[in-house]
C-alpha cells in the first residue's frame, strides 16, 4: 500500500466516522493483507448500526469521478464504488450490519459452523482488517476475539460439509461436471467446476487453520500462507480453468483432489468415510 492510499483510506474514514449510524471502519483486502497488484481497490468495511442514507456516502465520497461512479448497489450486501478525483485511486466502500458481523464470528467460532465455501471469510475480515475508526472501542473488541487459534471442531466441519460434495456423492460437483462435459454443456461445466473449487479452497484454507481470504488470487493466497498444499497446486488449477472443452478435464479434477485427500489422510482424516476425523 503506498502513501497515497493510506491517505485516502484515513480521509475517508475520518469522514464516515463523523456520521452517527457509523460505529467503526477498517481497511480489508489486498491492500491490506499485501498482496495487492496494479488493479487493486481501497475496501473499506463501514460497519453500522443503522442504514446511512445514499446521499450521505455519496458526499463522504465527494470529490469523484462520475462517469463511473456505482452507489448503493444491493446485488451482493450494500455497497458504493467511485473513483477519487484527486488521486484517480478507486474506493470501494461495503456496508455491514454489527449484528450480522457478530452473528458470523459467533457462527464460525463458538458454535463452529461450516457453509458450503467460503466458511470464515468474514472471520479473515475481521481478524486482519485495518482499524482506522472505532467509535466506542467494539471493533477493537472484535478484532482481538478474532486473533483465537483456529477452533479444531470447525476445521473439521468445514471439511466434513464440503468434502463428500467434491466426488463422493452421487450427485458431487464431479459426477455434474462428468455429465455435463457428455452433454457438451460448457456453460454448466464452468458453473461446477466454480463451485467445486469453492469447496476445494474452503478446505485447503480450513487444513491449514487460516481463515479463508475471500473469492479472489486464492492460488496466490494458498502458495503465500498454505504450508500444508499439493505441490503443483497452481499448475493442475490453471490447467482446470483454462479449458472447460479440454477431453481430460474430468481426469485432472480427480488429480487436483487426489492431492487434496493425501493432505486430509496425512492429517488423520477417513476420506473414505465422508472426511470425517479418525
Amino acid at each position: 500500500m503506498n502513501e497515497a492510499q493510506f491517505d485516502l483510506a484515513q480521509r475517508l474514514a475520518a469522514r464516515f466516522g463523523q456520521l452517527p449510524q457509523v460505529e467503526a471502519i477498517a481497511l480489508t483486502g489486498s491492500l491490506n493483507a499485501g498482496v495487492a497488484d496494479a488493479h487493486s481497490d481501497i475496501d473499506l468495511y463501514v460497519y453500522v448500526r443503522s442504514d446511512i442514507p445514499v446521499a450521505d456516502r455519496m458526499t463522504v465520497a465527494t470529490p469523484y469521478a462520475a462517469e463511473d461512479a456505482e452507489f448503493d448497489n444491493q446485488f451482493w450486501g450494500t455497497a458504493d464504488s467511485w473513483h477519487d478525483l484527486a488521486s484517480g485511486i478507486r474506493v470501494e466502500g461495503l456496508y455491514w450490519w454489527v449484528s450480522f458481523i457478530e452473528g458470523e464470528l459467533d457462527r464460525v467460532l463458538r458454535r463452529h459452523e461450516a457453509s458450503i465455501g467460503y466458511s470464515t471469510c468474514f472471520w479473515h475480515s475481521i481478524r486482519n482488517g485495518m482499524i482506522l475508526f472505532d467509535r466506542g472501542g467494539w471493533l477493537t473488541q472484535i478484532h482481538a476475539e478474532a486473533q483465537q487459534p483456529y477452533p479444531e471442531a470447525l476445521r473439521y466441519a468445514i471439511v466434513a460439509k464440503n468434502h463428500p460434495i467434491l466426488r463422493a456423492l452421487s450427485s458431487s460437483y464431479l459426477q455434474q461436471i462428468e455429465i455435463a462435459v457428455q452433454r457438451e454443456d460448457f456453460v454448466s461445466v464452468n458453473h461446477r467446476t466454480s463451485v467445486l473449487l469453492a469447496s476445494y479452497f474452503d478446505i485447503l484454507f480450513a487444513l491449514n487453520r487460516m481463515p479463508h481470504p475471500g473469492e479472489k488470487r486464492l492460488v496466490r493466497y494458498a502458495e503465500r500462507f498454505c504450508e500444508k498444499r499439493p505441490p503443483l497446486l497452481r499448475e493442475q488449477i490453471t490447467r482446470i480453468v483454462s479449458n472447460a472443452s479440454a477431453p481430460d478435464l474430468v481426469d485432472q479434477i480427480n488429480v487436483l483432489i487426489d492431492g487434496l485427500d493425501a493432505l486430509l489422510i496425512s492429517e488423520g482424516f477417513d476420506v473414505a468415510g465422508g472426511a470425517a476425523k479418525n
